[in-house]
């Protein structure tokens, strides 16, 4: 059950009442006065704070001290209601700073010897100062602990939810960055394609329908990549299961060029080593790379002509764009820090790869990546410009 904290207050000051209602009578078989009428009111006296421990902790402290070292003078049995300065001291180590508490901690030793005193059995005092101080210390150091045990929950529920928000941060990102090559690529192959079947619809049908066959099947394949997508997410969503959609690979890097080349690009693909299976992710990493650097020849310079080369290595591949700079457009090339050259960069970062990207110093431009055949950590400081 889940108590208010006004709630428990009542209840432990109903159960101190019973307590003393309990052991009271038992005063004068310890040799300590019977508690009579005057005993009892400053018995509850001492008690009756203790009901709104939580919401003044410090000033119900000082309170019920007062009071029971009044009731200590007066020579009752300081067992009787020792319990509830005790949890105020607790209460206050609970809820304030160490110096404040030790003070507290401190005051209840004082008043426990008070007592010692005050029964003229002197020679018990040095046992009951003991008692004070270890059993005091107690109480503090646990009221002390279970304040740093909320401290650290509270800490850790927000270190929690601080990397859920970076978490769907990063999330978000990948998402953009999914969206962001897809409708780039594809809406620039159709863009080019479809300026050329409207500039030769009348004196070229059959370049016209070659055209429009490539806008037809650059959007089919536009729309099934985002249809994935959108699979993807839902099923997150739903139960966290994630579909068996095909992902865009190193094999469908070919298609790609084919595509660019239908829209009036000559690109060249060249694939040297042994072609063997790759981690899902990093043909992912490499197709979107490749797709991004097409579609920037396709946005900035119509005219060139691009190479793309795939190498496999050992425990590597390197991919590879170029084109000869014919037909660049200068001022949509100058900044290094458009949406996809950023993208990119990230995307070597993920799997640990390497990426080179800036103008090559025979003319034209080229982007370099080299990818681990394995994902893992990149050290800071791996992808440069060149």
């Amino acid at each position: 059950m889940r108590l208010r904290p006004f709630t428990v207050d009542v209840l432990l000051a109903l159960g101190q009442v019973a307590l003393l209602a309990l052991i009271g009578p038992e005063a004068a078989a310890v040799g300590w006065s019977d508690l009579d009428l005057r005993g009892y009111c400053l018995a509850l006296l001492v008690i009756a704070p203790t009901a709104f421990r939580s919401k003044a902790p410090l000033l119900v402290c000082l309170v019920t001290y007062a009071i029971w070292t009044v009731y200590v003078l007066a020579g009752y049995w300081p067992v009787v209601t020792s319990f509830g300065p005790m949890l105020c001291l607790y209460t206050v180590a609970l809820q304030r700073q160490t110096r404040t508490t030790g003070v507290c901690a401190a005051l209840l030793s004082a008043i426990w010897v008070l007592g010692s005193l005050v029964s003229q059995d002197h020679a018990s005092v040095p046992s009951v100062a003991a008692q004070a101080l270890g059993i005091n210390a107690l109480v503090w150091r646990m009221g002390y602990l279970a304040r740093r045990s909320a401290e650290l929950a509270r800490k850790t529920r927000a270190e929690q939810q601080e990397r859920a928000r970076h978490a769907v941060v990063e999330e978000r990102g990948r998402i953009a960055r999914e969206l962001h090559d897809v409708v780039a690529h594809h809406m620039s192959v159709i863009s080019v394609q479809a300026g050329l079947a409207k500039f030769v619809f009348d004196s070229d049908a059959k370049t016209a329908r070659t055209a429009l066959g490539t806008i037809s099947g650059t959007s089919t394949e536009a729309l099934e990549e985002m249809r994935r997508m959108l699979r993807v997410l839902r099923a997150q969503d739903d139960d966290g299961d994630v579909p068996d959609a095909p992902m865009p690979g190193l094999a469908r890097i070919g298609d790609m060029t084919d595509r660019v080349r239908a829209g009036g690009v000559p690109v060249e693909f060249r694939v040297t080593g042994t072609p063997r299976p790759i981690a899902p992710g990093v043909e992912l990493c490499a197709y979107r790379v490749v797709q991004e650097a097409l579609t920037n020849v396709l946005k900035h310079a119509r005219q060139a002509s691009a190479t793309v080369e795939l190498n496999y290595h050992r425990d590597h591949i390197e991919v590879s764009v170029t084109d000869n700079g014919e037909g660049v457009i200068p001022d949509r090339v100058r900044s290094p820090g458009g949406h996809g050259l950023i993208g990119m960069r990230e995307r070597a970062k993920l799997y640990g790869g390497t990426i080179s990207i800036g103008p090559r110093s025979v003319g034209g431009f080229a982007v370099r990546l080299t990818l681990p055949t394995s994902a893992r950590a990149a050290p800071p400081g791996d992808d440069t410009t060149e």
